[in-house]
């Protein structure tokens, strides 16, 4: 599977995306036909795990302060009292999955910032790099 994260592409990758060495998000690749199918979980200031979304669905919103919506071929999370995007993907016609923006915190509480451009925590970033990662994750931070 062939993931870009910010103008970064990682090809034949496992799907797994690690933050900071802890696996915190997986995209399941997609049946012919099938839809784009997310897992992951975000945490709070103090690493308190406070949404889980499996098979893009909203498992469990803590704070009800998160939503999700969805199409075959997109997910968007939308924190609803800041109205920020806290991650969007887009699977593409050729198979690509795109993360094509996003904040969130990582489980050390630091936070991840996803642009079109560029991934960004603290003052590690990545630009316009491209990688075979041989069916490992993805890592990030």
């Amino acid at each position: 599977m062939d993931i870009e994260i910010g103008s970064n592409l990682y090809q034949n990758c496992d799907g797994t995306v690690e933050i900071e060495n802890i696996p915190q998000i997986e995209v399941s690749p997609p049946k012919p036909g099938g839809p784009l199918r997310i897992s992951c979980v975000l945490y709070d200031e103090v690493s308190r795990l406070i949404v889980k979304v499996v098979d893009s669905t909203l498992a469990f919103n803590e704070r009800r302060t998160h939503e999700l919506s969805r199409t075959p071929t997109s997910l968007l999370i939308k924190n609803t009292e800041t109205g920020k995007v806290v991650l969007q993907v887009e699977l593409q016609d050729s198979g690509l999955v795109r993360f094509t923006q996003g904040e969130l915190l990582t489980v050390k509480g630091h936070l991840l910032q996803i642009s079109p451009t560029e991934w960004r925590i603290e003052k590690r970033h990545a630009s316009g790099k491209t990688q075979d990662l041989k069916g490992k994750s993805v890592t990030i931070g």
